[in-house]
């Protein structure tokens, strides 16, 4: 299966260290992004990646607009343009983002949809759209606008009011719009994925949820040589779902958690990945050494079948990291 899948580099640095250890046996902090259940209710149930940014508080740190150009969807940042496009200012307009993934129904390629919520004109957008002369389509009475190319694989937007616009392919696009008449059903009713999103709402600036699938994926496409090992391949295959959550100060703190199948699984990854953490900071601390200082800081703690893992970056720390790409990662 085929899929373009950002991620958090962070995570591969993270997982990376798990599979060593299975070979080697500033301003005031910000409030957390919270997202209303109406906003999350847009997305189609079949979601199974669904991400929250919270732009206007992540706006007022240093170290913002350079990161957010290797953490944010590349679709983002073309749906930024059609914005620029149409005398709409994303700097200050669009206050937050959700975005979902999915995978299309031949399964051979994922579909991105997102949310901006902001301030507003859709009358003057769309004039300036048809002066543009941006092929249009009309999905239940929503005007859909390809930017780029009218293709199925282009960028597609759209106002859902003053305060909403959404964006992404053409087919997720019009999967939201049938949740919003009523034709679909919304991600309120995914009961793998909603009560993680619940727990994730509200924790950071930024935050994520991965189900079991896309987790799975996440897995596949980080750490390649899993198989090699015979004691991570069963557990790292029975993983459930994943959260990730960055707060942010003059630096910022990620959290990830990891829902294991048992308890038991849980204790080994986390006994794997503290040894794998140590040997990675060994290999880093020379060329790399703000890497290694930031991995220096990660603690792992499991708790039931959860596996929660703490990394806090400095500013002086982030900025060297982001001047380095250490988070760019495919989109």
């Amino acid at each position: 299966m085929k899929k373009s899948m950002r991620r958090y580099s962070l995570t591969a640095l993270l997982m990376g260290s798990l599979i060593l250890g299975f070979a080697f046996a500033a301003p005031l902090p910000t409030s957390a992004g919270s997202l209303g259940t109406e906003v999350i209710g847009m997305f189609p149930k079949q979601v199974g990646e669904f991400a929250y940014a919270d732009l206007k508080s992540a706006r007022q740190f240093p170290w913002f607009p350079q990161l957010r150009e290797q953490l944010l969807p590349s679709r983002f940042r073309q749906f930024e343009q059609m914005l620029a496009s149409a005398g709409v200012d994303p700097s200050t307009q669009v206050d937050e983002l959700a975005w979902g993934s999915m995978t299309t129904a031949n399964g051979t390629s994922e579909d991105v949809v997102g949310v901006a919520l902001g301030g507003f004109n859709p009358s003057s957008s769309e004039e300036r759209f048809k002066q543009q002369k941006l092929a249009m389509f009309d999905v239940h009475g929503y005007h859909l606008y390809a930017f780029g190319g009218a293709g199925s694989g282009g960028l597609f937007f759209t106002f859902i009011d003053s305060n909403t616009a959404a964006f992404g392919q053409r087919a997720s696009l019009e999967k939201l719009i049938d949740v919003r008449t009523g034709v679909a059903e919304s991600l309120l009713t995914n009961d793998q994925l909603f009560p993680l999103i619940n727990e994730a709402n509200g924790t950071g600036i930024i935050w994520a949820v991965l189900d079991k699938s896309y987790t799975h994926l996440a897995v596949r496409q980080l750490l390649p040589e899993a198989g090699q090992f015979p004691q991570a391949g069963p557990i790292l295959s029975r993983l459930q779902a994943m959260t990730i959550n960055v707060e942010a100060d003059s630096g910022v703190d990620a959290h990830f958690q990891a829902v294991c199948g048992s308890t038991d699984d849980a204790n080994l990854l986390a006994a794997a990945l503290q040894a794998g953490l140590m040997y990675r900071r060994y290999q880093e601390a020379q060329a790399h050494p703000d890497l290694a200082g930031a991995l220096d800081q990660v603690r792992v703690t499991p708790s039931g079948d959860r596996l929660k893992i703490e990394a806090p970056v400095s500013q002086d720390q982030l900025l060297s990291l982001i001047r380095t790409r250490v988070f760019a990662v495919p989109m």
